[in-house]
């Protein structure tokens, strides 16, 4: 079977491209575990120690740091700009995309969990001085802790938009 030489090289340009875009770029590390005593004591320079996914994380999944392997930097290499190796950074975010095995987690790869989703029954409430109206809503929008979200009156059946306070409830204000 003979193979144009133009078209593989196509396919592998655009294999190339679907790796790097899909997967991501791949960590340059080592695990930490396997780091022998001999290269600490022999005054090697120390690599940067960062968090990578151990398993498949599918988009809309938690993080959790059992999903996380620590692995050490190459001596020489760094992590890219953009990406979020920290524990602190990731226990607990969700995957807004699908998150591989040994590859750096880029930042805009993750979002904190919602507090509100959409279609959910919420409480709203109306606070002007010592004036307080509060009305069920069904949110139009998922949203965390101080965003902005759509929601609708149950009662009336406008549409308003109110901040998701911590506690899970909406506060609008006057418009």
């Amino acid at each position: 079977m003979m193979s144009t030489p133009g078209l593989l090289s196509a396919f592998r340009r655009t294999a190339l491209v679907l790796a790097l875009v899909a997967g991501g770029m791949p960590a340059f590390a080592q695990e930490s575990t396997n780091q022998s005593a001999t290269q600490i004591a022999s005054n090697q320079p120390v690599g940067e120690v960062v968090l990578i996914p151990n398993r498949v994380i599918y988009p809309g999944q938690t993080i959790e740091l059992t999903a996380l392997k620590q692995v050490t930097l190459i001596a020489g290499k760094h992590k890219p700009d953009g990406v979020v190796t920290g524990a602190e950074e990731l226990d607990g975010k969700v995957a807004k995309r699908t998150l591989l095995p040994g590859r750096y987690i880029p930042s805009t790869a993750i979002r904190v969990a919602w507090l509100v989703e959409q279609g959910a029954s919420v409480q709203v409430f109306f606070i002007a001085g010592g004036l307080t109206i509060s009305a069920t809503a069904v949110t139009l929008q998922p949203g965390a802790a101080g965003d902005l979200v759509k929601v609708r009156n149950i009662d009336s059946g406008k549409i308003l938009s109110g901040t998701v306070m911590a506690d899970g409830t909406i506060q609008v204000s006057a418009s």
